[in-house]
């Protein structure tokens, strides 16, 4: 294959790639990190950085509710007791026309005004909703960027651990029913004032009915408590349900190919049965609880209506009390059924929140293991040379070793196989020079810096990987080979992928560069995946490459014209290949055996071919097309 100018620019302008600056805004405040205090203090912060739309939101609510309750005093003592009762009286004492018509004036001038004051309730709630919502709808897209930002910070061992369906679960509902009590239960609240301004205003016209009035409220609280305690357990069992719905459903859509290929449909639909089945359990159970105590919640306050009729009615006719007072009671009476209503609402809310919160904490409270240390530098114009001293790592506390007292030199510029068995170490030697992991003992040094003593920006922008199962974005073939370079022009994007040996098979798809891949690429055979892989490595251009087996999926002859082109894509440019291939292997200066976690041998390929018996066994198993090299 003939390299063109641009491909030979890749393989020999050495340089650190820009950083492209990232056009995310983070949320102003994230949660309170201290663990003692209570979920919803944890969460002030985010919802005081939109305190003035939030503020503003809650005044016109609250605006809107004294002109409601406004509203029943003109009705009733106003209304009736100023202007229909002596209206009726004088209609039956036949009184003049002109006393007729001032008592019909007057009624006109008292419809006017509730007229204006619906209207000015009305816009007070127009303005509160469109507040409330708009602050609700920011609240939500500031805890979701908060979650996602963190879980860009968290470091592969937190992957390992954790299930994708659970992360997918608490970054979707769990964020939603705490957004949602944030925002609606101080509205609820603010909603639940009318009761206190109607008592203040029964308490003004008459005691006695105020007090009858709010006889249940004692009922009332205590049933709201006995609601709250059995809600909350229940509640974090459906959240935790359905995270267990949401990881089933997540893995049976990533692999598909594995259920099918065994023909485990039947299987996997009695497992997401069963567990749906768990979550519609706790589902019901919810469910009872709510309808157990939400009905006396909300009706307990009806108590009150019949006994301001009845107390009232005696009142009335022993002619201590007017009967506008009976109807402003009334409606009053009436607008606290709303109040009671939302009170067990927002409890039950309350409850879903502070499961979902808590659920969300655990995930923002981890500390990412892989972080910069205090006065870390920028890895400024690598050479390349990497040394491996003494290391030792283990994936887990308490696993075993997978590299025990690793030795391991490469010069700037060299390219080095690195050969074991399966488990042998190899792909956790590149993972730790990108620094995905912290070894456990010993240090990995680049141009003789620790990399934990170097910022993680530089130093993986200084090495790049390709792996040997490549993910690929469900976008343009174009922007997956860009991914790590947005900026980069066609005209680099394309020398990439020809280098790759890509062009080819691109041009032939339907909508060439711009075609867009399946999920994780599947649209796209293995070794199409791969070679898109590298051709987004080399298009950033590392000084340090490390070639994960990333050949392993291509026929030996398009991996042939990868070759000729990663030849000279690798010169002057530090290379580490992860290889089982032969082929692969022939690229390298010299060739590394590991085994049991250490390296066992060096040198070059005829030399360990002739020299190290291990070497040729793990050859031979390796690469079917090595048998005749080594029978011979």
């Amino acid at each position: 294959m003939v390299s063109s100018a641009k491909e030979m620019q890749l393989g020999q302008e050495i340089r650190l790639p820009a950083v492209g600056v990232a056009r995310f805004s983070p949320p102003k405040k994230g949660i309170d990190s201290d663990q003692s205090k209570s979920w919803l203090r944890r969460a002030l912060p985010i919802v005081a950085a939109h305190r003035w739309m939030f503020v503003a939101s809650l005044s016109a609510s609250f605006v809107g509710l004294v002109v409601q309750v406004e509203i029943p005093q003109l009705l009733g003592s106003d209304t009736i007791d100023k202007v229909v009762a002596p209206a009726l009286v004088a209609r039956r004492s036949r009184s003049s026309a002109f006393v007729v018509a001032h008592y019909s004036g007057l009624l006109l001038h008292y419809v006017w005004i509730v007229v204006a004051l619906g209207v000015l309730a009305g816009l007070c709630g127009y303005v509160s909703r469109r507040f409330l919502l708009s602050t609700a709808y920011r609240i939500e897209f500031d805890l979701r960027n908060l979650i996602y930002e963190h879980l860009a910070e968290m470091s592969f061992s937190f992957y390992d651990r954790v299930q994708s369906g659970q992360l997918i679960s608490r970054a979707n509902s769990d964020i939603r029913a705490t957004q949602t009590y944030l925002t609606f239960a101080p509205a609820i609240l603010v909603q639940c004032l009318v009761a206190v301004l109607a008592f203040g205003y029964m308490l003004v016209i008459d005691v006695r009915l105020a007090l009858v009035a709010m006889c249940a409220m004692p009922f009332i609280y205590f049933a709201s408590v006995k609601m709250r305690q059995q809600l909350f357990p229940v509640s974090w069992l459906i959240q935790a349900r359905l995270a267990e719905v949401a990881t089933i459903v997540d893995e049976n859509v990533n692999g598909v190919r594995v259920v099918k290929s065994f023909a485990a449909e039947d299987r996997q639909l009695a497992e997401l049965s069963a567990a749906a089945t768990r979550l519609r359990w706790a589902y019901v159970k919810d469910a009872d609880i709510r309808a157990g105590f939400a009905p006396l919640v909300q009706n307990l306050g009806q108590l009150g209506m019949a006994f301001v009729l009845l107390l009232g009615g005696y009142l009335v006719i022993g002619h201590q009390l007017q009967v506008g007072t009976i109807v402003t009671f009334s409606f009053w009476l009436v607008m606290l059924q709303a109040p009671f209503q939302m009170l067990g609402q927002l409890i039950m809310l309350g409850q879903r929140a502070s499961a979902s919160a808590q659920r969300v904490y655990e995930v923002l409270d981890e500390r990412p293991g892989i972080v910069d240390r205090p006065g870390a530098v920028d890895l400024v114009d690598c050479r390349g040379e990497v040394g491996f001293e003494s290391v030792s790592f283990s994936y887990s506390a308490d696993g075993p070793l997978v590299l025990a007292d690793f030795d391991l030199h490469l010069d700037p510029g060299e390219t080095v196989a690195l050969v074991g068995r399966t488990g042998a170490g190899k792909t956790t030697v590149g993972r730790l020079i990108d620094r995905f992991y912290d070894v456990t003992a010993g240090v990995v040094r680049v141009d003789g810096h620790d990399v934990r003593d170097v910022t993680l920006t530089s130093l993986r922008a200084t090495v790049g990987i390709v792996a040997d199962e490549p993910f690929l974005f469900s976008v343009s073939i174009r922007d997956n080979i860009a991914y790590g370079r947005p900026e980069a022009d066609f005209a680099d994007v394309e020398a990439a992928a020809r280098a790759a040996g890509a062009d080819g098979f691109i041009r032939q798809l339907s909508s060439g560069y711009d075609t867009v891949v399946g999920e994780r690429g599947y649209t796209l055979s293995g070794g199409q995946r791969q070679r898109i892989a590298i051709a987004r490595t080399l298009l950033v251009n590392p000084r340090i490459l490390i070639l994960d087996d990333s050949t392993s999926a291509i026929d030996v002859q398009v991996e042939k014209e990868i070759h000729r082109s990663l030849r000279n894509l690798m010169a002057g440019r530090t290379t580490l290949i992860i290889a089982h291939r032969l082929s692969t292997i022939s690229l390298a200066d010299r060739v590394v055996l590991v085994d049991g976690g250490r390296v066992v041998a060096q040198g070059t390929h005829v030399e360990l071919l002739r020299d190290v018996p291990l070497y040729v066994k793990v050859l031979a198993q390796g690469d079917s097309s090595a048998l005749g090299v080594v029978g011979r």
